[in-house]
C-alpha cells in the first residue's frame, strides 16, 4: 500500500508560480514511476506530467511544456511539480500518483496508476 498527501497548491495571479509537492509512504517509493494530473470542475481527468522512478525520464502535456517541470527526491520520497507562468487555464485540482508497472518509459493515462492522493487546488486568477 502507498499512500500519498500532496501540498502547495493556493491561489495565484496569472503568470506566477507555484510549487507542489507530493510526499509518498512506503519504502519502494523509488522503485515506481510517478505521476501529476489535474481536472477542473466538469472535465475528464487530464495528464501534466510523470517522471520515472530514476528520474532519468520525463513527460509533459503540451499543455503545460516549457512551463511546468517534474522532480523527485528519492531520499525524501517525495515528488515535485514547479509550475511557472501559470494561466487561467491552469486551474484545476491536481493529483499525484504512482505507477508501479514496469514500463521503458512513464505513461501519461490516469487508469495506468495504482495509487492516487487527495488532490490540491490550484486557481490562477487572470
Amino acid at each position: 500500500q502507498v499512500q500519498l498527501v500532496e501540498s502547495g497548491g493556493g491561489l495565484v495571479q496569472a503568470g506566477g508560480s507555484l510549487r507542489l509537492s507530493c510526499a509518498a509512504s512506503g519504502r519502494t517509493f523509488s522503485s515506481y514511476a510517478m505521476g501529476w494530473f489535474r481536472q477542473a470542475p466538469g472535465t475528464e481527468r487530464e495528464f501534466v506530467a510523470a517522471i520515472k522512478w530514476s528520474g532519468s525520464s520525463t513527460y509533459y502535456a503540451d499543455s503545460v511544456k516549457g512551463r511546468f517541470t517534474i522532480s523527485r527526491d528519492n531520499g525524501k520520497n517525495t515528488v515535485y511539480l514547479q509550475m511557472n507562468s501559470l494561466k487561467p487555464e491552469d486551474t484545476a485540482v491536481y493529483y499525484c500518483a504512482v505507477d508501479r508497472k514496469l514500463r521503458p518509459g512513464v505513461s501519461n493515462t490516469a487508469g495506468e496508476y495504482d495509487y492516487w492522493g487527495q488532490g490540491t487546488q490550484v486557481t490562477v486568477s487572470s
